[in-house]
C-alpha cells in the first residue's frame, strides 16, 4: 500500500482517537459483555448481540485507524512548499466566474472537514490544485459542469 500523506496534526489527532477506543471504549464494551453474560442463555441475549456487535464495530474502527497510522507520511509544516500547492499548504482561490475567493487548507483524508476550510487532497478541488502555483488556472469537474479556478495565494 502506498503511503497516505498527513499533517502532524491529524496524525496526532487520530492517534488520540485510537488511543481513547483502546483505554477507554474497549474496557466499557467488555464491560457490557460481561454483564451480558450474566443474563443467562446467550441464544436469546438481545444485550449481548448488542454488546457483540458494538465490539466488531470498536474492534474494526481500531484496526483501521492503526492501519492509516502505520502507512502514513507526515508531512511537517516546514516541509510545505510555498512555490506551489501540495499537502499542507493553506491556498487561496477564485473562482473565475463569479469572481469570490475561497481559503482552503489541503490535508489528509482522515481530517478533511468542510466547515473549517479542510479539504482533502483526494477530494476534486485538492487533486486539481496539487502543484498548482499563484497565478495557475484549474478545472474542477462537477456534476453540474465545470468549475474554473485562479490560484491567488499560497500560505502554511
Amino acid at each position: 500500500m502506498e503511503r497516505k500523506q498527513m499533517s502532524r496534526q491529524g496524525y496526532e489527532s487520530l492517534k488520540a482517537q485510537l488511543n481513547e477506543l483502546i483505554t477507554v471504549q474497549r474496557p466499557e464494551i467488555a464491560e457490557k459483555l460481561k454483564e451480558a453474560r450474566s443474563y443467562g442463555d446467550l441464544s436469546e441475549n438481545a444485550e449481548y448481540d448488542e454488546a457483540k456487535n458494538d465490539q466488531a464495530q470498536l474492534e474494526a474502527k481500531i484496526q483501521q485507524y492503526q492501519y492509516i497510522l502505520d502507512h502514513a507520511e507526515i508531512v511537517e509544516d516546514e516541509d510545505i512548499n510555498l512555490e506551489e500547492i501540495g499537502m499542507g499548504s493553506i491556498m487561496k482561490i477564485k473562482d473565475v466566474e463569479s469572481g469570490e475567493i475561497e481559503e482552503l487548507k489541503i490535508v489528509g483524508t482522515n481530517e478533511a472537514n468542510f466547515m473549517e476550510n479542510k479539504i482533502s487532497d483526494e477530494s476534486p478541488i485538492g487533486k486539481a490544485a496539487m502543484k498548482k502555483r499563484v497565478g495557475d488556472t484549474f478545472i474542477v469537474e462537477t456534476p453540474n459542469g465545470e468549475l474554473h479556478y485562479e490560484v491567488v495565494a499560497i500560505s502554511k
